[in-house]
């Protein structure tokens, strides 16, 4: 019997858990470790960041998920790796405890295979006054977050309308953060809800980010199709703030915030600050800090992971300039150099380098975005990682047959405002690949015929549907196996 540990439930953890268990069955064990009793779909998080969705409605108890699959949960935070064992034992991972039953016992769970699939540090503490607990703003990274910034937005909104003038300040909270889709699209559904109060004259909103050029989203940007015309990303973007009324600020890399203050320097090294009432900024993501040891006891986690805490995979990490990296720098199977039975999906892998310029202003500070691996690219590297491990165990092959590099795999993106079946927008946004691949595409770096954007009321109809069909997904209920990730 093969023992399979997968650490982490978000969409990659979680995918790959399901997968497993279905390709492998009962002769093979499945055990998913992973710090939270429940899934959440984060995409809808939102939704609950403007009051329009439960924390309920975005989430579900992962245990009776898994005891109906076969799959053993245990709630507990993963911290240490042995790859080689310890103690005369085999390669294990230990775990600290979460759950009331369990809470601050140290728990050794043993592997044959590995699957890292954490996902991010929310790493709030890289500037300082960020974030919801300890700092001056909100946070939609997590569906308790959520909770808190649509009560912020509520007093925000209360207060315009005995007629106060806000200022809204919303986007990227550390120099080099990532996903400034969730961001953006928070911007819009901010804006949605201010207009539908008849309260935008009392309201300054306020777009700040750390891309050269707005669209830019961490991947370098694109050139789109749209309407039977080429546009780039650039444009796409400016468009839609512009339409709802948002001003911004690009080529910034926020230091610090203090209450009703933010700090942030420039690409030209000027060192401003703006003024807010009410701001969610995302915080730059890092690993969770898992360490490992070899058998001997001595401290290997410079082997195993990047400095910033992600695990290594089968990319090309050889340091060379920005011109020089390509799309073969990039991993396709996830799969650890140093040990082949350990594999990591999902933002839990290191990228070799970053898919948008690295730019640094001339205080020494880096202001880019790092590269996005959330959502779709997430799923779709569970579900690889899976099923080559179930190839291994059950065919015995080591030739990893199924590949998944984001520099061959496309995503679509759907930025929504609003809510309900009537009020509602939507921008659509595919892009092919991930990352841009100047040689086999010369002119755009993608294929333009699967690059394309649309706004409009149809994608936020999408965007409702696939909130339903992915968390029926996740539910594991009949036939769950059939949706794509």
């Amino acid at each position: 019997m093969a023992n399979i540990v997968v650490l982490g439930a978000g969409v990659a953890g979680h995918t790959a858990a399901l997968i497993l268990k279905r390709k492998l069955g009962n002769s093979h064990r499945v055990t998913v470790v992973a710090p939270n009793s429940r899934y959440q779909w984060i995409p809808s998080n939102i939704w609950v960041g403007i009051g329009k969705m439960t924390p309920e409605q975005v989430s579900f108890e992962l245990a009776p998920v898994y005891r109906k699959q076969g799959i053993e949960f245990i709630q507990a935070r993963a911290t240490r790796i042995f790859p080689e064992g310890k103690s005369g034992s085999g390669p294990c991972v230990e775990a600290e405890g979460t759950s009331p039953e369990n809470k601050g016992q140290i728990l050794t769970v043993p592997y044959d295979f590995l699957v890292n699939a954490t996902g991010p540090k929310l790493n709030f503490d890289a500037t300082p006054g960020l974030g919801p607990e300890k700092g001056n703003t909100v946070s939609v990274c997590t569906y308790g977050h959520a909770v808190e910034a649509n009560k912020a937005l509520r007093e925000a909104l209360e207060r315009m309308k005995k007629g106060e003038n806000l200022r809204f300040l919303i986007g990227t909270g550390h120099p080099t953060a990532t996903c400034q889709g969730a961001a953006f699209e928070y911007a819009l559904n901010v804006a949605f809800e201010i207009n539908k109060h008849g309260l935008r004259n009392k309201a300054e909103i306020i777009w700040i980010t750390n891309e050269y050029e707005l669209g830019d989203f961490g991947m370098g940007g694109a050139f789109i199709k749209k309407g039977g015309y080429y546009t780039s990303t650039k444009i796409f973007t400016e468009s839609i703030l512009a339409e709802y009324g948002i001003r911004w600020i690009k080529r910034a890399g926020i230091t610090k915030v203090e209450k009703g203050l933010a700090y942030y320097e420039t690409l030209d090294g000027e060192q401003l600050t703006q003024p807010f009432d009410f701001a969610m900024l995302i915080p730059a993501f890092a690993g969770v800090g898992l360490q490992a040891f070899d058998k001997e006891g001595s401290d290997i986690t410079a082997r195993l992971f990047a400095p910033n805490g992600l695990m290594k995979v089968d990319a090309d990490y050889t340091p060379k300039p920005f011109e020089d990296w390509s799309v073969r720098d990039w991993p396709s199977i996830y799969q650890n150099p140093d040990y082949d039975n350990i594999y990591a999906a999902g933002i839990a892998f290191a990228p070799p380098h970053s898919i948008s310029k690295p730019m640094t202003n001339k205080n020494g500070l880096a202001i880019y975005p790092t590269p996005p691996r959330t959502g779709m690219p997430s799923g779709v590297m569970g579900k690889v990682v899976a099923l080559n491990i179930a190839d291994r165990i059950l065919r015995n092959r080591h030739d990893h047959r199924h590949k998944a590099s984001m520099g061959r795999m496309g995503a679509a993106c759907i930025i929504s405002s609003g809510y309900g079946i009537w009020n509602g927008m939507a921008a659509t946004m595919t892009v092919f690949p991930i990352v841009p691949d100047y040689e086999k595409y010369p002119i755009w770096g993608r294929d333009i015929s699967y690059t394309v954007g649309e706004p409009g009321l149809a994608g936020h109809w999408i965007k409702l549907f696939l909130h339903y069909m992915f968390l029926y997904k996740a539910k594991a209920h009949p036939f769950w196996f059939l949706i794509p990730e």
